[in-house]
């Protein structure tokens, strides 16, 4: 997987055609650290972020900050399989948060931070489970993997503010070290 420097996103301007493209959907806490971290990585077409896992329809920032949707914050991000594989979209997701803490990330606390995987085809989910079998059995966490992983389910988009937040204000990552 290559990745480029921070300054500069990774998004293609000349994206492939629709059928050549894969989404994947992910939570690791702030969507706003969890986007620009995946906007590095060179073959994602697109990203947005929203809200998916809950059971509020056409959910708002408001709404999900007050732990009555069930939503997650989660970032959607279209690639290129033929630049980059899911396994490394999964690579780069277990590599930005900790998927030790329960509904926590860093100083964000709330069910909406959690650490879950959305797929979206049982090649997905085959991918994602074997991924944190891997990584519960590698030692690399003292504490067991909490990370969700379940269908997508509806997505909802962010409202366009939350958008590449930290691209679009020149601020740096906001994802745990």
């Amino acid at each position: 997987m290559e990745k480029i420097g921070k300054e500069k996103s990774a998004v293609e301007k000349g994206a492939p055609e629709k059928s050549a493209v894969e989404v994947a959907t992910f939570g690791a806490g702030c969507f706003w650290g969890v986007e620009a971290a995946f906007r590095q990585v060179k073959g994602v077409v697109s990203t947005q972020v929203g809200y998916a896992g809950g059971h509020k329809s056409n959910a708002t920032y408001k709404e999900v900050c007050s732990g009555n949707t069930g939503h997650a914050e989660a970032v959607e991000v279209t690639f290129d399989p033929a630049r980059v594989s899911y396994q490394d979209l999964l690579d780069v997701f277990w590599e930005n948060h900790d998927p030790t803490t329960r509904n926590r990330q860093g100083p964000d606390v709330g069910e909406q931070y959690r650490s879950a995987i959305f797929y979206r085809t049982p090649a997905q989910e085959a991918a994602a489970k074997a991924s944190k079998s891997r990584l519960d059995a590698s030692g690399r966490f003292r504490r067991p993997i909490v990370t969700q992983i379940v269908p997508v389910g509806p997505f909802y988009r962010a409202e366009e503010y939350h958008q590449q937040y930290l691209e679009k204000r020149g601020l740096s990552s906001c994802h745990i070290e």
